[in-house]
């Protein structure tokens, strides 16, 4: 697989493009073992897996392992609370 990391890598953010081929679910597997090892990575070295955009449902195990139980309970109650009551916005995603 061909693996491109975009964006500000500098601040421990990382943002990998994980490129494989369509239809190979075998493939998918393995680049999504290989996003989490990345995560990981970056964490275990201090960096950060939040940016100033959210994220995303493949940061979502990362985030809970760096921010820990009670910051996701508390940006989850930020989200529905005043911000979104109804859960329109984004539906179904995690933060």
């Amino acid at each position: 697989m061909l693996i491109a990391n975009v964006a500000h890598a500098g601040d421990g953010n990382l943002h990998p493009l994980m490129i494989t081929p369509r239809g190979d679910a075998d493939a998918r597997r393995r680049a999504q073992a290989a996003f989490e090892e990345i995560v990981d990575a970056a964490i275990d070295l201090g960096g950060t897996v939040t940016g100033e955009h959210g994220v995303g449902l493949l940061k979502r195990r990362g985030m809970e392992r760096e921010l820990g139980p009670s910051v996701v309970a508390l940006q989850r109650a930020v989200k529905k609370r005043p911000g979104d009551p109804d859960g329109i916005l984004n539906p179904g995603k995690f933060v």
